[in-house]
């Protein structure tokens, strides 16, 4: 890698969700120093060593293949060993970073992720920058795309469920069990003793494979049944309610509007039966 390359776009007004407003690549030999980004930002390092340093993580020795990820707004400082590195880079915003943030699949004290398949990841990163020098609507949505596979190879990379895919389908089983259970209560330390595991290990490894914890997942699949009766039955609400393990139905109410924006009675006349 000889040639520095750079590409700037401002986002489409549009694109709210998730937008690409740089990329680039280069032999980097300098360090960066105390610097500050207004968006978020991935660096990767193909091959070569060095250092990262933020105020959440400390200094982290740091050697490629890897990645790190810089927070918007955030002081940060990195750069190579005196031999330099091979690094790629990609700027990005918009309301999706919140929920990498949220899920932790994007972590701030966490910011370097060792890679196992550099190749998939160099290919996106391509990808991502061909994407901007098309300039197009499309283009900028389809290196939207790639940024969103990028963080998703980075955070299974460092989970190590690539490497697992055993433990993958393991974690679907459990999955589909709960969804079965949905309707009855839910004791998560028996349940993940059932399983094996602590109830801290599964509450991780379930939030990794749905992007959403036990009791949260327990409750969306009970509220998704609760609008399957409402719309497909006579039922009266109190009866809805019991129908999927919610003894109160004053309670069901309220996390029904909270979560629909609407009351039972009002999502049922909506859909009214044919």
């Amino acid at each position: 890698m000889r040639d520095t390359e750079a590409i700037y776009r401002t986002p489409l007004t549009a694109a709210g969700g998730l937008a690409v407003t740089g990329s680039g690549r280069q032999h980097a030999r300098r360090a960066v120093t105390d610097r500050k980004l207004p968006s978020f930002a991935v660096v990767l390092v193909e091959r070569g060593q060095g250092w990262l340093e933020t105020a959440a993580s400390g200094r982290m020795s740091l050697t490629g293949p890897a990645l790190f990820w810089l927070f918007p707004n955030r002081v940060h400082s990195y750069g190579p060993d005196e031999g330099g590195w091979d690094e790629r880079w990609a700027l990005f915003e918009g309301s999706f970073t919140r929920d990498f943030v949220r899920l932790r699949i994007v972590a701030e004290r966490h910011p370097v992720v060792a890679l196992h398949h550099l190749d998939e990841v160099v290919r996106l990163f391509g990808k991502l920058h061909a994407d901007l020098l098309d300039d197009t609507n499309l283009g900028q949505a389809s290196a939207a795309l790639m940024l969103h596979r990028i963080v998703i190879s980075a955070a299974r990379q460092a989970s190590g469920a690539a490497d697992r895919r055993r433990e993958r389908l393991d974690m679907a089983d459990i999955v589909e069990t709960l969804r079965r259970r949905a309707m009855q209560p839910l004791d998560l330390a028996a349940f993940a003793a059932e399983h094996g595991m602590s109830p801290a290990t599964l509450r991780r490894r379930f939030t990794l494979e749905t992007g959403l914890p036990p009791k949260a997942f327990q409750l969306r699949a009970r509220m998704d049944h609760a609008k399957q009766l409402l719309a497909t039955t006579d039922e009266k609400i109190e009866t809805v309610s019991a129908m999927i393990g919610l003894d109160d139905p004053f309670y069901f109410s309220r996390v029904f509007h909270e979560r629909e924006g609407c009351s039972p009675r009002e999502f049922r006349a909506r859909y009214p039966r044919v």
